[in-house]
């Protein structure tokens, strides 16, 4: 399978600026997808989709592909995941110029995944071929709010 991850890392967040490259541990709170996903042998590419020309350096650097910039209309608030995978697969398989089989969805503010997360999602979906998507979620002690 071509599979891909896409890392989403716009730069208008309003509650901390820029958080997506904001320090947590000495590193930018994306740097750890990043790694995540280059440290994943079924990844063939790990991608940072942003509206910012700093964070595409700041996730360069950290080994991630930045081959467009997001634009701005899918970058708000209000803009939902889907939008922004469309973007990312139809520019990428134009880029690229083969199919994309799978996007796995790596969100910056989720910097602590379990080992293997990856290859067990891609066994699921592997394993179930009805299945056109899944996501990972982690049971809580108590509510966040």
């Amino acid at each position: 399978m071509n599979i891909v991850s896409v890392i989403p890392a716009r730069s208008g967040s309003k509650s901390i600026p820029f958080k997506n490259i904001q320090l947590l541990n000495g590193k930018p709170l994306l740097s750890y997808s990043i790694e995540y996903s280059n440290q994943c042998n079924l990844i063939q590419e790990t991608i940072v989709s942003t509206d910012s020309k700093k964070i595409a350096d700041i996730a360069k650097k950290y080994g991630a592909s930045v081959p467009f910039l997001r634009p701005k209309n899918i970058a708000s608030d209000l803009t939902q995941d889907f939008p922004v995978i469309q973007h990312a697969l139809i520019k990428l398989e134009k880029i690229y110029g083969r199919q994309i089989d799978a996007i796995v969805w790596l969100r910056p503010t989720s910097p602590l995944r379990p080992s293997n997360l990856i290859e067990k999602a891609i066994d699921i979906l592997e394993k179930n071929p009805n299945c056109s998507s899944i996501r990972s979620v982690v049971k809580t002690s108590q509510h966040s709010y």
